[in-house]
């Protein structure tokens, strides 16, 4: 990355069209390594129907925004997506690269690497720049150690991002210049087309954007007391989560599993109950702003990341709580 080098970031829109969590975190990753080159933030955002969105989200740190608004980049298709990200970058000629770490994200990223003979690094939580050589760090070995990537040389260096590493950079905060992005699609970049979307229920579907989730394990014994957790999860107005024993076991429908082969989460507050805390589980709920563990074993390696424990029997303090929250919220 040579300095003066701008950066591009790339926006994802939910199935409503506003952007998702994870687009507010890009913007913070862009203006952080931008400001560290030297250069500026390029930001894109594409879809069907999004361009209000894309226009508030670009006030949260970008220069210029890019906006590619058309029917058939509803769903963010591999190939179509792969196609305007690389028209993109032809448009801004970045230095960097940054794509969400979302399912979609790390479909289209390594098309669009491919087509230009960029280096990728998947799954990033940091980078930083040092004598305008850009490193990225990335989890390996299932969260249990970090490895650094270094991009000398010319050339773009293209990362995703997982979701949770950064802030979330709030809108109103520049003016960038605003942009409309035609995409040049050709019959090879639309043979895989959304046609139509089913929501997975309402708390699976609600994971990417609650601020509280409460997730529960093996410690709950069987699914009835899955109630528990339910119950818990409407008195904060969250969304239920699980691990991936309890959904191994058809206790949980898949769409609710956190962890490395699940979902990724980011909320405010996240609540384990009866969790052990492996950290298959953890890494997909560390980045959390606060996480309360339950559970009666007070060695369980949920404790070591929470900010709050409670050593005891859950099915005594779940419904406390619950009652707790009730009153507290009315």
């Amino acid at each position: 990355m040579q300095a003066g080098e701008d950066v591009l970031v790339v926006g994802e829109a939910a199935v409503d069209g506003t952007p998702r969590p994870i687009s507010w975190e890009m913007l913070s990753a862009a203006r952080q390594l931008a400001d560290a080159a030297g250069g500026g933030v390029v930001a894109l955002f594409m879809g069907s129907g999004i361009a209000d969105a894309a226009r508030r989200w670009g006030t949260a740190g970008a220069d210029r925004l890019l906006i590619a608004d058309d029917p058939r980049l509803a769903g963010n298709m591999p190939l179509a997506a792969a196609a305007v990200l690389t028209q993109a970058m032809a448009d801004a000629k970045p230095g960097v690269v940054l794509v969400p770490g979302t399912t979609a994200g790390r479909d289209y990223a390594p098309l669009a690497a491919a087509r230009i003979g960029a280096g990728l690094a998947a799954d990033c939580v940091a980078f930083s720049v040092d004598d305008g050589v850009l490193s990225a760090t990335r989890p390996v070995l299932g969260g249990r150690a970090v490895s650094r990537v270094r991009f000398p040389g010319d050339g773009p260096a293209m990362a995703t991002v997982r979701a949770g590493s950064f802030a979330k950079a709030e809108p109103g905060v520049s003016q960038p210049e605003v942009e409309t992005l035609d995409p040049a699609l050709k019959a090879d970049d639309l043979r895989v087309s959304l046609e139509e979307t089913t929501p997975k229920g309402a708390g699976g579907s609600r994971l990417d954007a609650a601020e509280v989730v409460v997730s529960g394990g093996r410690g709950l014994g069987k699914p009835e007391q899955f109630a528990l957790v339910e119950a818990l999860a409407e008195a904060f107005g969250g969304a239920v989560g699980a691990t991936r024993a309890v959904v191994d076991a058809g206790w949980r429908p898949h769409y609710e599993q956190i962890g490395q082969t699940g979902r990724t989460v980011s909320p405010r507050l996240y609540v384990a109950v009866g969790i052990s805390g492996a950290v298959q589980h953890n890494v997909g709920m560390q980045g959390a702003d606060a996480i309360v563990a339950i559970n009666r074993d007070p060695d369980a390696p949920i404790f070591k990341i929470a900010s709050f424990g409670i050593v005891g029997d859950l099915f005594e303090v779940v419904p406390a709580l619950t009652a707790e929250v009730r009153n507290a919220r009315g």
